[in-house]
């Protein structure tokens, strides 16, 4: 990389000005929607991830169980990728693919969504657990980049980010979180921004 901060930022600029115009825009109206309604009928998100993909999980997890700009009552979310002892037993007992299916297994109902963040679209983990959500009739949606990868063929919902760069994947998936987080102090907020 041989440019200046301002030079990246253009080019950040100029990325989602483009990613404005995708596809990716009204799958991530339909995550959001699907998040909502879920929410709504109190059910859950059960949220789920790969490295940074995991990082971003847990924010939103907590964004949910916490608040985001305004003050509301906690929602219900659970990041698949923080306890320490599931992963390792899952992983240990049966393999490391099962990590997250198994959690789901174990934490889903019929109210809730599973939502999957890869950028490659092909983590064995992911892949799995959106197959055990199908197989559970769980509404489910994923975030990924490329050409969507794997994931794309059993997500209910797939919000593709047309991009080989993981750096850019990650941040739309984080500005599409924020959005979404957005959408739910629109509905369940009771005060005004913080």
């Amino acid at each position: 990389m041989n440019f200046s901060a301002r030079e990246f930022m253009a080019d950040r600029a100029k990325k989602f000005s483009i990613l404005s115009d995708s596809d990716f825009t009204a799958n991530i109206e339909a995550i959001s929607e699907s998040t909502l309604d879920s929410l709504q009928r109190g059910g859950k998100i059960l949220v789920f991830g790969n490295g940074g993909s995991a990082a971003l999980a847990t924010h939103f997890s907590g964004e949910l169980t916490g608040r985001f700009l305004r003050e509301r009552r906690p929602l219900p979310a659970i990041s698949l990728t923080v306890d320490t002892s599931a992963l390792t037993a899952i992983g240990n007992d049966y393999d490391y693919s099962r990590t997250f299916s198994r959690q789901l297994e174990a934490h889903a109902s019929q109210e809730d969504l599973a939502l999957g963040l890869t950028t490659s679209g092909n983590s064995p983990n992911v892949v799995l657990t959106l197959k055990k959500a199908k197989e559970l009739g769980i509404r489910s949606a994923v975030m990924t980049g490329k050409s969507g990868g794997l994931v794309a063929e059993v997500a209910d919902i797939v919000a593709i980010v047309p991009s080989e760069e993981t750096d850019f994947i990650q941040e739309a998936h984080e500005a599409a979180i924020h959005y979404i987080c957005h959408k739910i102090d629109d509905l369940f907020c009771e005060g005004p921004k913080t």
